[in-house]
Formats: C-alpha cells, sequence, structure tokens
C-alpha cells in the first residue's frame, strides 16, 4: 500500500504522499552533492556534452584522435564555433590547410566564421614548419644555457589571449622533426606545458589508422594530455560507420562506449549518445 499520512489540522481529504516527499528530498541533496567544484567547458554539441557528468575540465589538453576522414578537423571548427559564439576566444592554429579553406569547412557546415573574426572572438592562423623549427632551436639553446630569454613554443600573436585553442595537427608538426625524436619530445612537452601556463582548453589533432593501437604520433602525447577523444570511419560491408570515443578524460566523470556519430551537412558534427556501436578494435 502506498505511504501516505494526513496531518492533524490537515483539512478534510487531504492526503500527503510521504514517500514521494522522501524522494524528491533525496533528489535535491544527491544534486546537491553532485554540483561541480570546479569551472568546466562544455562543446555545444548536445550528444557530445551529454556523455560527460559535467563537461571538459577548462585547460584540459585534449588530443583529438582518428584516422583519415574521420571528421576530426570538422569537430574541432563545430567546437570553436559553438565557443565562440558563447563569447570565448578561440584560436585555431593551422599547420597544414590555409585560413581561407577552413574558413570555406566552417560555411559549408553553417558556422559562420565571419561575425566572430569581427568581434575579435575567433582567429584562424596558418603556422608554417619554419616557425616551430626555429622555436625548437631557441627551446634547446635556452636549456643548455646559451639563451636567457624567455622562448615559447609558439607564437600567439599579440593582444590574443585564447580560452580555446585548436591545433591542427601534431602529426604536421612530428614530421618536421623527421629523424629526431628527442627534438620533437622536447618541443611537445613545451608546448602542453605552454596551454596549461595560459590556462587554455585545447584540442590537438592527431592522425592515426582506422582503429589505432597508438593516439597519437609517438605514443608519448596521449600521456601527457589530460583527455583523449578517438573518432573512428570504419567500412562495415558496403557502408562506413562513424563513432566517438571518450578515451580518457581527467577530472571528468564520462561514459566509456564508442557511439554513433554522424557529419551532417549545415549541422556539422551529430553524436548520438544512446546508439552504442559495437566495433572490433583488438
Amino acid at each position: 500500500m502506498e505511504e501516505t499520512s494526513k496531518p492533524q489540522g490537515a483539512a478534510s481529504g487531504t492526503v500527503f504522499d510521504v514517500k514521494g516527499i522522501k524522494q524528491s528530498v533525496e533528489k535535491a541533496v544527491r544534486h546537491a552533492r553532485k554540483k561541480p567544484r570546479r569551472r568546466y567547458f562544455t562543446t555545444g554539441i548536445e550528444g557530445l556534452d551529454s556523455l560527460f557528468e559535467f563537461g571538459i575540465p577548462e585547460g584540459s589538453r585534449v588530443i583529438v584522435a582518428g584516422g583519415s576522414g574521420s571528421g576530426k578537423t570538422i569537430l574541432c571548427l563545430h567546437i570553436i564555433s559553438n565557443a565562440a559564439k558563447r563569447g570565448k576566444k578561440c584560436l585555431f592554429m593551422s599547420f597544414e590547410e590555409h585560413e581561407n579553406r577552413l574558413r570555406e569547412h566552417m560555411e559549408d557546415f553553417g558556422f559562420d566564421p565571419k561575425p566572430l573574426e569581427k568581434k575579435g572572438r575567433l582567429l584562424i592562423k596558418r603556422f608554417s614548419s619554419f616557425e616551430v623549427s626555429r622555436s625548437i632551436e631557441a627551446l634547446l639553446a635556452k636549456s643548455r644555457g646559451e639563451l636567457y630569454i624567455d622562448v615559447k613554443p609558439v607564437i600567439i600573436p599579440k593582444n590574443f589571449s585564447p580560452d580555446v585553442i585548436v591545433v591542427d595537427s601534431l602529426s604536421s608538426i612530428a614530421s618536421v622533426f623527421a629523424g629526431h625524436p628527442l627534438n620533437y619530445r622536447t618541443y611537445i612537452e613545451q608546448l602542453f606545458r605552454y596551454f596549461e601556463e595560459i590556462g587554455a582548453t585545447s584540442f590537438l589533432i592527431t592522425e592515426t589508422e582506422q582503429v589505432p593501437r597508438t593516439f597519437s604520433p609517438t605514443g608519448v602525447e596521449e600521456f601527457l594530455a589530460d583527455g583523449v577523444i578517438v573518432l573512428y570511419n570504419l567500412r562495415k560491408g558496403d557502408v562506413r560507420e562513424r563513432a566517438i570515443e571518450i578515451l580518457k578524460m581527467r577530472g571528468a566523470q564520462h561514459k566509456r562506449s564508442l557511439v554513433a556519430m554522424q557529419i551532417v551537412g549545415e549541422r556539422g558534427i551529430e553524436v548520438y549518445p544512446e546508439q552504442e556501436v559495437l566495433i572490433n578494435i583488438e
């Protein structure tokens, strides 16, 4: 029988659902206990954000890994477009595509960059391999005591302090250091440390196999990173199936399974958290 009671002095016919009241109080207490103690970044992609309890801890350095055509660049363009619309200052650092080509990508998916750039919320800048090699030479000289000025692994334009940074891609940077793995590791360590110092939430794209066993050029980057998001684009019979996985995220509770994802024209990335994808990734 349902637990009810009628307090003394209550109007005739008034019945209180004691069990329901208890459940409501318990739910409110649980919600209060779950209130986040730190600040979290949300991507603005509803299905992706629902994979997290609260979001990505602000200031995290997140690897976005996947094979060719898996949607890594589109995902990151979608994320910074949403962030810029919320008033965040966003920097897209390209080591591959030209700025105009990236703007065209954004327009193709309905992320109009022009008003965001005009308001100073979005900066798309292409970096050259020469700038990277010059930075590492200076960093190595400083570590040997030959240089006494402060050296940064990348030169962010003056008067622009980004809240969100995308690096496209670590794989391109690694190619600059072909045959010099120690130099590359030194550079990456400095890059990750620099992003941590300025407090930016950063997304660093890496090119992998379609079913990766490592999620970065050397395998070191994924251990330095706070999080790893993996995108899949696998052939199943005559079709390809897209999926996304939150492999790790320090300081954040998240769903631990592969879920369906699509790239939709004029809308961008759509994630379907209830549609788990079974893929043999062993």
